[in-house]
């Protein structure tokens, strides 16, 4: 039997949206089959080869494959959706995941290796395997008969933190700048909230930006800070609010 390949990629714009909900499907903390195990290992093989670091397992992701697959084997047909079930990035957010990207391949065949083989051989479904952007896959297999229903759940995973976490995170980015830093948030965070103005005294710039990634800060801070105009800054993070399936923080910085 040929095997029988699809592909999904969705990604946020560029302000992304943030829904925390309570997991309601059942995951396992590890790949729950060899066959799972297999393709897991399988596409880590070949990303390693390309110089890219290894997916992590996602067991919020493998939970929303696993319904998928599911469907895929009582309708013996390959699809992203079918007619009454929730869009791919939903199951994923549903299942508990945090993302600011998904991206799916699913697939059937008469085995695993061949599974990993073709969607490698496929260059949308290789694309997906090989982005350096996707950190994080969920992956189930469920067998019907002599065929083999598989589903490749990705994402760029956002970390949950919280409020204090984030704030730690950005001020120690605006230390290295050379910026003095107030802990007293209580008026940053009440400004992160407003759509305009400030609470508290009035600062000399204001910088309010979403951002799926804490990990550097967007370039108009770094072009302020170089203009020596400032010499301190207070950080306040806010709640995203849910705004769709994207997840995303939230940040005001007040400089003085």
């Amino acid at each position: 039997m040929p095997l029988a390949l699809r592909c999904l990629t969705i990604l946020a714009a560029v302000v992304l949206a943030a829904l925390l909900i309570t997991p309601t499907l059942q995951a396992a903390p590890a790949p729950s089959s060899l066959a799972d195990e297999t393709l897991l290992n399988a596409a880590n093989r070949d990303r390693a080869a390309a110089g890219l670091p290894p997916l992590h397992w996602d067991t919020a992701l493998a939970a929303a494959a696993h319904q998928h697959a599911l469907l895929m084997v009582q309708r013996n047909t390959l699809s992203h959706q079918f007619p009454g079930e929730p869009a791919m990035q939903d199951r994923a957010q549903q299942a508990g995941a945090r993302f600011s990207m998904v991206a799916e391949n699913v697939a059937e065949g008469p085995s695993i290796p061949g599974l990993h083989t073709q969607w490698m051989n496929s260059p949308p479904h290789r694309a997906n395997l090989l982005d350096r952007d996707l950190n994080a896959v969920g992956i189930s297999v469920v067998q019907s008969g002599h065929v083999f229903f598989a589903v490749e759940d990705f994402s760029t995973a956002v970390v949950a933190m919280t409020l204090d976490a984030q704030e730690r995170q950005v001020a120690s980015q605006l230390a290295a700048h050379g910026l003095g830093i107030d802990g007293s948030t209580a008026d940053a965070r009440k400004t992160c909230a407003l759509e305009n103005g400030w609470a508290g005294p009035r600062p000399i710039g204001i910088v309010k930006y979403e951002t799926a990634n804490l990990s550097s800060l967007p370039d108009e801070i770094g072009q302020r800070v170089a203009s020596g105009k400032y010499h301190s800054a207070v950080v306040g993070a806010c709640d995203a609010g849910p705004a769709g399936s994207f997840a995303r923080f939230r940040i005001a910085i007040l400089l003085f």
